[in-house]
């Protein structure tokens, strides 16, 4: 190998690691996937207070069933809160800020298990 292209080799191996690695838009995920991935977040981050099935009760009393959501507000209005940060509910509760991806996908699962308001 020559010098110059030895120094070449070196000067783009420098200028890669100064861009550092790029980041890919996370692939699309299916109807089915964004409900998987709703139903893992609510599972880990709400499921300690909340009864995050279609069945169940709350381990706080304080903390209504997810799938009873609908009785009280429009699932769908709940996309701005979780994005922005959820800073109210039961006294015990965190708050949580949400990716729009992960929005989309609790908002999708919260919307499955939602029971029919009987008028």
């Amino acid at each position: 190998m020559t010098r110059s292209r030895r120094l070449i080799l070196a000067l783009a191996a420098v200028f890669v690691g100064a861009v550092g690695p790029v980041h890919a838009e996370p692939p699309k995920l299916t109807g089915a996937q964004k409900l998987e991935l709703g139903h893992a977040i609510v599972d880990r981050n709400c499921s300690m207070c909340h009864a995050v099935e279609t069945t169940g009760v709350s381990a706080n009393p304080e903390a209504p069933p997810f799938r009873l959501l609908n009785r009280k507000i429009s699932v769908d209005d709940l996309s701005e809160a979780l994005a922005e940060g959820i800073m109210t509910g039961h006294p015990a509760m965190p708050e949580f800020r949400f990716e729009p991806r992960e929005v989309e996908a609790i908002v999708l699962y919260l919307k499955s298990i939602q029971t029919r308001v009987r008028v």
